[in-house]
């Protein structure tokens, strides 16, 4: 199972593929999703599911959030036809 808090980098990966990252950060994406469904503001957001305090960065935190939806948003479009077909990653 990925961790629920893993840590994240600035900009998510914009691969056409699902990465290593992707799979390690499947929980922040899926709780990034869940967030807007919410219609959460962004910045609770940042704070409590990437770990950035936007107050403190709000350059670094905006950038964070608006990456790490679009790639959950990917990964809910398209990237999941990868893991069903390779399926989940072995040890997970």
């Amino acid at each position: 199972m990925p961790p629920l808090n893993a840590k994240v980098v600035d900009t998510a990966p914009d691969e056409p593929a699902l990465t290593p990252y992707d799979e390690q950060h499947a929980v922040t994406y899926a709780r990034l999703l869940d967030a807007e469904a919410d219609n959460a503001d962004w910045r609770e957001v940042a704070r409590i599911v990437l770990q950035i305090d936007p107050t403190l960065d709000p350059d670094r935190a905006r950038r964070a959030f608006d990456s790490h939806l679009a790639r959950a948003k990917w990964v809910a479009r398209h990237g999941y036809r990868d893991l069903l077909r390779r399926g989940w990653p072995k040890g997970e």
